[in-house]
């Protein structure tokens, strides 16, 4: 009977700490849903333009991610903005004509965003940083990484 006393409290002991895991998997998904305002000087932008302004909005709600990005460049020559959004169920692949698709999927608390278009994919992999800030590391072939800095607003 004691036996049996100790392998069931192991056996619960085990079953807490799994769901203990599961539900700060699940927190660190949700602490980067918000609204984010990029950092310009404490950004690295590997010999690119800087941009000037930028932010990125993620809305992780049931396994449905959502992640909207704006950013603008005023250069002396020339002056762009960038916008974009990814929305659909975590780890589906979103198509929008045959020379476009992404997907957005979590690598523990490490939001990954995986955009193919022409046949040229960047990879975007949000996390948040030790301070509160959030990082976005984007990579794109023939190129240095990206690294972006960005303030919850």
């Amino acid at each position: 009977m004691r036996l049996q006393s100790r392998n069931f409290f192991r056996a619960s002991v085990i079953c807490l700490a799994f769901f203990a895991a599961s539900a700060a998997i699940a927190g660190g998904h949700k602490s980067l849903n918000g609204t984010w305002v990029l950092e310009p000087t404490k950004s690295e932008f590997a010999g690119e333009p800087a941009l000037q302004t930028g932010s990125v909005t993620i809305n992780d709600r049931e396994h449905n991610i959502t992640v909207t990005r704006n950013f603008t460049y005023d250069g002396a020559n020339e002056s762009f903005s960038y916008s974009f959004s990814t929305d659909g169920r975590e780890n589906s692949t979103i198509h929008q004509g045959k020379a476009f698709k992404s997907k957005a999927k979590w690598d523990d608390n490490v939001l990954r965003v995986t955009t193919t278009q022409n046949d040229v994919t960047v990879v975007e992999r949000y996390s948040l940083e030790p301070d509160g800030s959030m990082k976005l590391m984007v990579e794109r072939p023939g190129h240095k990484i990206i690294s972006l800095f960005f303030q919850r607003q």
